[in-house]
């Protein structure tokens, strides 16, 4: 089922910053400084239970990453049965293999404030990998391909605001970007090391493994 809450209550039901609202993540208005409990009624009760099950853990790390990459249940469970036959270690080549999205790619590049932006603008037919386009969000980028902003879809204001925004941040070693013209490429896979987020991805695997 698709989620249509407001973003910012997953950011507090995980306790932390999920960056699902570009810009206002990193301002004094996310909700996430302002109230650190859980929503809800019982929020403030919630956080003050007692130490959770190692289940508990497994299963709030594994929605923490699929909401952090705004994936189904259903997408993230297809992803990690087809990272875990492969050859690594199965947590980080799920990560790897979630961060290889389009949708990421794009946000990471930093054409869009956000992957929920980048998915909007990717359905809208405004990326393009290899000069072809591409309006399949989940589409597995990989090294070597090209993405760029379609011509016509450079002056929006969303976009211009997203890549200002990306030039305070630090560059990715897997991704080069040419904000002149509104391209990148992925120079290689992923690696852990080079994934920014803080996640527990062995967590998952435990999960799953039952």
């Amino acid at each position: 089922m698709r989620y249509t809450a407001p973003s910012c209550r997953q950011c507090r039901r995980e306790g932390t910053k999920l960056f699902l609202k570009a810009t206002k993540c990193f301002t004094e208005k996310c909700p996430v400084e302002r109230r650190p409990t859980p929503p809800g009624q019982h929020g403030a009760s919630t956080a003050r239970r007692r130490k959770m099950s190692e289940y508990s853990k497994q299963l709030r790390e594994k929605q923490k990453i699929k909401r952090i990459y705004g994936v189904s249940e259903q997408q993230f469970r297809n992803t990690f049965e087809r990272v875990a036959t492969l050859p690594g270690i199965t947590g980080h080549n799920l990560l790897a293999a979630l961060e290889s999205r389009l949708d990421n790619v794009v946000y990471r590049m930093g054409f869009a404030g956000s992957r929920k932006a980048a998915r909007q603008l990717i359905r809208h037919r405004h990326v393009e990998v290899n000069q072809k386009s591409v309006d399949i969000p989940s589409f597995l980028v990989q090294p070597g391909q090209e993405i760029r902003v379609r011509m016509k879809s450079r002056e929006q204001a969303s976009v211009m605001a997203a890549m200002d925004q990306a030039s305070r941040g630090a560059p990715l070693s897997w991704i080069a970007v040419d904000r002149d013209t509104f391209s990148g490429r992925m120079l290689e896979r992923p690696t852990r090391p080079n994934i920014p987020i803080a996640a527990q991805e062995q967590l998952v695997v435990e999960l799953y493994s039952k």
